[in-house]
């Protein structure tokens, strides 16, 4: 006999007690397998797919797009064919959290195609409430059916967030793809200015001032938000900044690159000179312990760097940093920046850095004065190289100049042990040869 179980938003870990809906997997009818994703949620550090437990029927569903659950609420129902304990081998809770192989993704298969008397649909457990009957026609038709032609769901919530319907948008993507930029494009229009009113002054307290486009703070800009809002209320902070040629650096890397094999990136070689630096000056791998105010010196460098994305800024971080080699840093850095980039970042890869690498180069900007990535201790920003002139060897040439400027927290060094840092990364930049010297 058939038992429906409840499937409950499960613990997300590194302290997050809630999430939002952003699309259903599945519908109420569709048989699912143990560990097959049935939802795509939004955390306040990254995009994930949650895996259901049960194999069976999906009976109800719990929570529109666009809900905000916190953890232990029902997520949905499932009607399994045995009273049961999970099956052997189960355990996931979040996709790359629990057992070590990634759950199989299986094709949804619909009841009516499985009605051949191995399954059946129980009565759901909670009403589904049915489809409204379309309304007559009006003068502006709207598809009743039909997909609409968006992939991201961010756009699609953007929509509703303001309450856009985004069937009645003509996408400018291929195909009629509707994009961020349309959707951005209708609300400007929703929002223009009503007619102009007499000057007459505010009447019954009301100001004339008009109401923008109000975008929730929450999500990954809220955990923003709330963490440099942190590091701006608790950190000290301060910033040197030095000006270094970069000539020999990029000479290094496209001699490196030249010779075979895998590529190295610019900022692997920045972080593979971070870590020698941090070598040399422990005290910037630390944090301050504010309640048995201690300073915590920290052995292993996981090396935070920033990206920016669709979704707003993330920090993802290079585990054990100091013991890769310049190969090893390029193919981290990249699979980090993808998963960034798609949104599928864990927690996991999002949490514990110790030090933050900066490249706000990338943005065509030369320098910068970054707010630290609380609780760490400094984080080295690295702006533009671009052609400059340059004193070189006693003449005056065009050299590839870059600013670099460390960030740092005057509570767990003074500005001697900062610019030291600071410099010894510089020589590095101007003589890689420095940095060979210290492996």
């Amino acid at each position: 006999m058939a038992q429906v179980l409840e499937f409950k938003l499960p613990d997300l870990g590194e302290g997050l007690t809630e999430a939002e809906i952003v699309r259903w997997l599945v519908q109420v009818g569709d048989v699912v397998a143990v560990d097959q994703p049935v939802v795509e949620v939004e955390t306040a550090k990254a995009m994930v797919e949650v895996p259901c437990p049960y194999g069976g029927v999906v009976t109800a569903r719990f929570g529109e797009e666009g809900t905000e659950l916190p953890v232990g609420a029902p997520l949905l129902t499932v009607a399994v064919g045995e009273p049961a304990a999970e099956p052997e081998g189960s355990g996931n809770v979040l996709v790359g959290y629990g057992t070590s192989e990634a759950p199989t993704r299986r094709r949804r298969v619909r009841t009516a195609a499985a009605s051949n008397g191995q399954v059946k649909q129980p009565v759901p457990a909670r009403p589904v409430p049915a489809r409204p009957v379309p309304a007559p026609p009006v003068p502006e038709p709207v598809p009743a059916d039909g997909p609409v032609p968006v992939i991201s769901p961010l756009v699609r919530r953007l929509a509703r967030d303001n309450g856009l319907d985004l069937r009645r948008l003509s996408g400018s993507g291929p195909d009629g793809l509707i994009l961020r930029a349309d959707v951005e494009e209708a609300l400007r229009g929703k929002a223009a200015p009503a007619p102009a009113v007499a000057a007459q002054g505010p009447a019954n307290g009301v100001s004339p001032v008009r109401d923008g486009v109000r975008i929730p703070l929450k999500g990954v800009r809220g955990a923003v938000a709330d963490k440099l809002s942190r590091s701006r209320r608790e950190i000290p902070d301060a910033t040197c900044w030095v000006d270094a040629d970069a000539t020999e650096l990029m000479r290094a890397r496209a001699a490196m690159n030249a010779s075979g094999g895998s590529k190295i990136s610019l900022l692997a070689l920045l972080a593979r000179i971070c870590t020698a630096a941090l070598a040399r000056f422990p005290e910037l791998n630390s944090y301050v312990d504010t309640e048995a105010r201690e300073i915590v010196r920290l052995e292993h460098v996981h090396l935070g760097f920033a990206a920016q994305t669709e979704r707003g800024l993330v920090v993802p971080v290079v585990r054990d940093a100091h013991a890769r080699d310049a190969e090893s840093l390029t193919a981290e850095f990249a699979r980090l920046t993808e998963a960034a980039r798609t949104g599928t970042l864990t927690p996991w890869e999002l949490t514990g850095g110790t030090f933050t690498l900066n490249n706000y180069g990338v943005f065509g900007v030369d320098g910068s004065t970054p707010i630290i990535n609380h609780p760490e201790a400094a984080m080295l920003g690295v702006g533009r190289i671009v052609p400059k002139p340059w004193v070189h060897e006693g003449e005056l040439a065009v050299r590839q100049v870059v600013q670099l400027s460390l960030t740092f927290d005057h509570r767990v060094c003074d500005g001697g042990t900062a610019g030291g840092f600071l410099r010894y990364v510089a020589d590095c930049v101007e003589q890689p040869a420095v940095l060979l010297r210290t492996l």
